[in-house]
């Protein structure tokens, strides 16, 4: 069995691939264990999932509080569902005032043309992400450590995993629309390609349909339930 850890950032994912689809009760068990990782490795045994993400803050949301309510069930509904396999680790939002570049088409930026905006940016999940895999992987706590991600930040951390530490296979999964009836692959970040000793290059609709968690989940409380606007 190839003991195998998965790293999946949350905020990638979202954005690149469940952002404006009815797929967000997503089960992540069901769809990268049983859709992605088994067919791709028969052998695999997923033994650990990290989920990286950062709490909602509802007045910067668009639902408000709804969408804190939505991610707080979410994550209520994955850690019942999947007890000891998922562990949740946050990150933060900052929210300062800036000055950046305002857009006209056909002109490049200027530093004399500016407004002030607020500046929105998660931190910390980045870091969070490269030092888990990076650390497990010298720990030799896994025989696979396979990244959710298409952010290019990740490279330096799967670069040195090749280099450090060569037996640990290292598994890359794009969170991109594609696999059409033609198998034709979404874009890929090329930079993380090289270091990977296997790529899955798009999630596909049907996948993300069939791993829906159940309206309601039981925990050791009140049922964790999908939110209306999901």
């Amino acid at each position: 069995m190839t003991r195998t850890a998965l790293y999946i950032d949350g905020y990638n994912f979202y954005y690149s691939r469940l952002k404006g689809t009815p797929y967000k009760w997503l089960d992540l068990i069901a769809l990268f264990r049983d859709r992605i990782l088994l067919p791709q490795d028969p052998g695999t045994k997923l033994v650990a999932v990290k989920y990286f993400t950062s709490p909602v803050k509802a007045k910067y949301a668009r639902h408000g509080k709804a969408s804190e309510e939505a991610q707080t069930q979410y994550l209520r509904a994955l850690s019942a569902r999947h007890t000891g396999l998922i562990e949740v680790i946050q990150g933060f939002h900052i929210f300062e005032p800036s000055s950046l570049p305002v857009y006209r088409e056909g002109e490049n930026p200027s530093k004399a043309d500016v407004a002030r905006v607020w500046m929105i940016e998660e931190k910390q999940t980045d870091v969070n992400i490269a030092l888990n895999v990076y650390r497990d992987a010298v720990r030799g706590e896994f025989d696979q450590v396979v990244v959710c991600s298409n952010d290019s930040d990740m490279e330096p951390a799967l670069r040195m995993i090749r280099e450090d530490v060569p037996a640990v296979k290292v598994g890359v999964i794009l969170p991109l629309r594609g696999g059409d009836a033609e198998g034709k692959p979404a874009p890929a970040n090329k930079r993380l390609l090289p270091h990977a000793h296997w790529v899955r290059h798009y999630i596909r609709d049907d996948e993300l349909q069939a791993s829906q968690l159940p309206q309601n989940v039981q925990t050791k409380k009140k049922p964790a339930s999908k939110p209306p606007h999901w």
